[in-house]
């Protein structure tokens, strides 16, 4: 199960490739590369999509060995080639469609498929721009200032039977979730933390996990710089030595 790695006591690297920002070659290049470095899983989702996903996971799955996990933006991104589904309820907002409604729609397919699922409770924290998350969910994110919030939304999703958390700041944030609220969270929940958006440099994905983050997920930086990528891995090896 794939689910199994997410609660063991090593910190874990996730890439995030939305398909529609990808060429094939790209494609190829960066699945090689995360393939070589044994980066952790590989998550496929977008916020629009007008690419192939299926096609998508199958270049990746071509040269990368490790999970693929669909990272879905609607109901009609889930596809039977990947490994397993974070099956995401966007608990931090008040939008029925995002947080119960595509579940509703993509529930039957899943289970028809017999993809794992990992229940994972999507938590949208202000860091300082609007991102496509917000724009498409039309949902506004918890303030950063608003840690109590944040913990006490955490917790619900804990309670209602959630197996991990996903803190996110979203596509092209100009922050990264605050280490306070990070530490928070881990001290209050027992399930996995998952923390994505804004994360470019070495040093802050240091923060991100000396914080408790036991996943972290990089996404845009990694489309502007795939050398950045070594360096990210070389931060986790370091927590895992």
């Amino acid at each position: 199960m794939i689910y199994d790695s997410f609660t063991t006591d090593t910190k874990k690297l996730a890439l995030l490739i939305d398909p529609d920002k990808y060429s094939v070659d790209n494609l190829t290049l960066i699945s090689r590369l995360a393939e070589s470095l044994q980066v952790d899983y590989i998550f496929v989702g977008g916020s629009i999509l007008l690419s192939n996903i299926e096609h998508t996971i199958q270049y990746i799955q071509a040269y990368f060995q490790g999970p693929v996990l669909l990272f879905p933006g609607h109901a009609n991104q889930v596809t039977n080639n990947a490994d397993g589904i974070l099956f995401l309820s966007l608990i931090s907002g008040r939008n029925a469609e995002f947080l119960i409604g595509n579940q509703v729609i993509s529930a039957p397919r899943i289970k028809q498929i017999g993809l794992e699922v990992i229940p994972t409770g999507y938590i949208l924290i202000d860091c300082g721009c609007t991102t496509s998350v917000e724009y498409m969910s039309n949902t506004r994110p918890i303030p950063a200032t608003k840690s109590d919030i944040v913990i006490a939304t955490a917790m619900a999703g804990e309670m209602l039977g959630l197996k991990s958390l996903y803190l996110e700041g979203g596509s092209g944030a100009q922050t990264t979730v605050s280490t306070e609220i990070i530490e928070k969270v881990k001290k209050t929940c027992s399930i996995p933390i998952i923390v994505g958006g804004g994360i470019r440099t070495p040093e802050k994905l240091n923060e991100i996990y000396r914080s408790g983050a036991d996943i972290a997920v990089i996404g845009n930086a990694i489309e502007d710089n795939q050398n950045l990528l070594q360096e990210l891995v070389a931060v986790r090896n370091s927590f895992n030595d």
